[in-house]
């Protein structure tokens, strides 16, 4: 009896016939999809060998969607956050102090002023407009409906315009409530809410201090009251009650020692560059102030490039420990192939007898090996929506879907289960027809 004669009895004859006919279809038409047919076929059989070799495809794949999921939100959401701040703006805060470094400070400058951003508007081309708020000491803020423990702030007309807030109703401080001292209002979402419960705030009157006011418009915030981007709050609008800067001024008695303004808001014109501007508005205004450190500076361009700069840091480690588990199930790949190898050496030596060579031999098991890859890739990427999901629902993270993302970790884990697929196919196709029929 031959060694294929053995090999026959050894597998059945009907097993045999199988063989041979996959072989022959292997040859004809269709035969790429014939070979996945048979690297499913024969993956089902070992079922929790190769779900145990698809984690490390499947957990690698879907944390890099998750990590690009999450990184592209973030990414939308530190943009749509530096809309309120405005890209093109700079803003200059006088800082909160103690009375007596304050008194110090006053020695020497009297702090922010309209004067100040008078003069920067003049004397530096690349600035095209400022705005100034001045905070008010708020004791008492009601209406007939309800009473709130928000703070009133004095803005200039051109503060609304120099940051998108969006209006739920009404209108903003025009240039004639500055004009004229007018005594309107226009309240953040929440403060309208607790002055006005269910009912609108238009054409209403509100108390401040000791002055009544009529709100002309109500905010509609994006945010949350007591968001931060890169340390600045923001959504603080919803919590704010909004009155000329001139009616603030005039009619709004100050501390002693406080600056005539709070802030002052400088917008840029288009293509400056951020740092460059606010290197010179800082050289300006302090010679004004006597070189005297009482304003701080906020650029919203150079916080945004931090947080982008924070972002792609943290999406290269996220990328370094997924490409590890991408690696760890190359090497399940590579282990799971070479134990079918020595498991189906018979069956090798049988399809080398009805006349395979050895590059069939090498695209079949090169084909099981893309089909586990193929199988973890698509399994990661139901892995990776879910994961990204839970994590937005749970930790609140901005989740924005990336489809570039998506395709990139599926060809790296397709190129992985090649690359690791290759020597145990290699192996395969050198094994002796002779040696394999005879091997039990």
């Amino acid at each position: 009896m031959s060694a294929q004669d053995n090999a026959v009895g050894a597998f059945g004859s009907s097993r045999f016939a199988q063989f041979v006919a996959l072989f022959k279809l292997s040859r004809g038409r269709g035969a790429l999809l014939t070979s996945f047919r048979e690297a499913l076929a024969e993956l089902s059989q070992h079922k929790l060998r190769t779900l145990l070799t698809l984690l490390g495809m499947i957990f690698g794949v879907g944390a890099v969607i998750a990590m690009l999921n999450i990184g592209k939100g973030a990414e939308r959401e530190a943009l749509r956050m530096i809309e309120t701040m405005g890209l093109n703006n700079l803003i200059v805060q006088g800082p909160e102090l103690e009375k007596e470094e304050l008194f110090e400070q006053r020695k020497q400058s009297a702090g922010l002023s309209l004067r100040d951003g008078e003069a920067v508007l003049a004397t530096l081309n690349f600035v095209e407009a400022f705005a100034a708020q001045k905070s008010l000491e708020t004791y008492a803020l009601y209406s007939r409906f309800g009473k709130s423990e928000a703070a009133a702030t004095g803005v200039s007309p051109a503060y609304f315009r120099m940051s998108p807030f969006e209006l739920a109703a009404g209108r903003l401080i025009e240039p004639e409530d500055e004009q004229y001292f007018a005594q309107v209002a226009v309240l953040g979402e929440s403060v309208a809410r607790q002055l006005f419960p269910g009912r609108s705030a238009l054409g209403e009157r509100i108390k401040i201090n000791q002055l009544w006011f009529t709100v002309v418009g109500v905010l509609d915030s994006p945010f949350v009251a007591g968001s931060e981007f890169e340390g600045v709050r923001l959504g603080a609008e919803q919590d704010q009650v909004f009155i000329p800067l001139s009616a603030a001024m005039q009619r709004f008695p100050s501390e002693p020692l406080a600056a005539e303004v709070t802030e002052l808001k400088f917008r840029l014109v288009d293509g400056t560059d951020a740092g460059e501007a606010a290197r010179a508005i800082a050289h300006l205004l302090n010679r004004r102030h006597n070189s005297v450190k009482d304003f701080t500076m906020v650029v919203p361009a150079a916080l945004m490039a931090q947080k982008m700069e924070t972002q792609a840091i943290f999406n290269i480690v996220m990328s370094c420990v997924a490409g590890i588990s991408l690696l760890v199930g190359g090497i399940g790949i590579m282990n799971i192939m070479l134990a079918t190898v020595l498991e189906r050496t018979s069956e090798i030596g049988l399809l080398r007898a009805v006349g395979a060579t050895r590059r069939d031999i090498r695209s079949q098991y090169l084909i099981e090996s893309f089909t586990i890859a193929i199988l973890g890739g698509l399994l990661g990427i139901l892995f990776g929506v879910l994961l990204s999901e839970v994590i937005a629902l749970y930790a609140g993270w901005a989740v924005s879907w990336s489809l570039s993302g998506i395709l990139l970790s599926f060809s790296v884990c397709a190129a992985i289960g090649l690359l690791f697929g290759v020597y145990p196919a290699i192996k395969a196709s050198r094994l002796n027809p002779i040696d394999a029929l005879q091997s039990d």
